[in-house]
């Protein structure tokens, strides 16, 4: 404070980040992540079987705008591509938003909508090998059909998926964040424009002393905060009794960010991987990534 009662800030940065292992020990029994408590058994059992799956892979797409005839010929081009792998992939991730604009009644027709997811699942079923070893799991993006626009967004209605369950029985219609344990990893998927709406919310220039890369500072931030969402309730509202679904406390081990930016990957020094598969509608990006060793492969198909 100074004699004039100006009250003068000479350093300003983010909360301490916990390391994980320091903080999973200190929990005495208790699952922040979600899911039953494991016994050291059970866990050392996980542990041992994720070690062993060197195989498995899960592709990652956001942005699958399925009124968009060339976005749609595109992802047949990838189902394609993995119909035909030695190994199919586990698990196929598909990201909202699932229109090419905003989703509203005065222009969209929910049953026009129910029909394309319907196409798509008819898509998928024509890849017999993928149907039958392949998981999808559908997570709604921020324009995507849904009761509200406040954080968590609850998953695709039935009435909107119900055509496209007939032909992918496996499939999995998720909230939005959604989280997953992959064995002992826990990883944690979100669909949300965030870069840009952190941007517009800074009060103060970005430093580039350590970064001068976004999407390393976005990184930085929603973990020191450990909350996927740190802005004000004015600019992205949150419903209270659920804002734990944002929580990034302890820090998983991945953290998917599908924002409509560029694709980017990037390990922080805890050791959390994050990335952005980038968006498929606009350049075509997706991400393959091997779960058993965090590899993240940043791909592509030609525009």
């Amino acid at each position: 404070m100074r004699l004039d009662g100006i009250f003068q800030v000479q350093t300003f940065g983010f909360p301490p980040l916990e390391d994980r292992e320091k903080s999973t020990t200190l929990f005495s029994g208790l699952n922040y992540f979600g899911g039953d408590m494991l016994s050291k058994e059970d866990t050392l059992k996980l542990a041992e079987m994720e070690s062993s799956a060197v195989n498995e892979m899960f592709v990652i797409l956001s942005d699958i705008w399925l009124d968009h005839d060339e976005t749609m010929a595109k992802l047949e081009t990838v189902l394609d591509g993995y119909e035909d792998v030695e190994v199919v992939p586990s698990l196929f991730v598909l990201m909202g938003n699932f229109c090419s604009r905003r989703f509203d009644l005065a222009y969209n027709s929910l049953s026009t909508l129910r029909s394309n997811f319907a196409k798509l699942g008819k898509m998928i079923g024509n890849h017999q090998r993928l149907k039958e070893h392949s998981r999808f799991l559908f997570i709604p993006g921020p324009d995507d059909a849904g009761p509200s626009k406040v954080l968590p967004w609850c998953a695709l209605s039935k009435y909107l998926t119900e055509e496209l369950r007939k032909h992918i029985p496996n499939a999995i219609f998720a909230s939005n964040p959604c989280r997953i344990k992959f064995y002992t990893q826990e990883i944690v998927f979100f669909r949300h424009d965030l870069l840009n709406k952190m941007r517009n919310s800074c009060l103060i220039p970005r430093s580039t002393e350590e970064t001068s890369d976004f999407f390393e500072l976005l990184v930085a931030t929603i973990t020191h905060q450990s909350h996927l969402c740190p802005l004000p309730l004015s600019v992205q509202p949150i419903i209270w009794n659920y804002d734990h679904c944002l929580h990034l406390y302890p820090s998983p081990h991945t953290i998917v960010v599908g924002d409509s930016s560029e694709q980017k990957a990037f390990k922080y020094n805890t050791g959390t991987t994050c990335f952005n598969p980038g968006s498929f509608s606009n350049d075509y990006t997706f991400v393959v990534y091997r779960p058993c060793n965090q590899e993240v492969e940043l791909s592509a198909l030609e525009l």
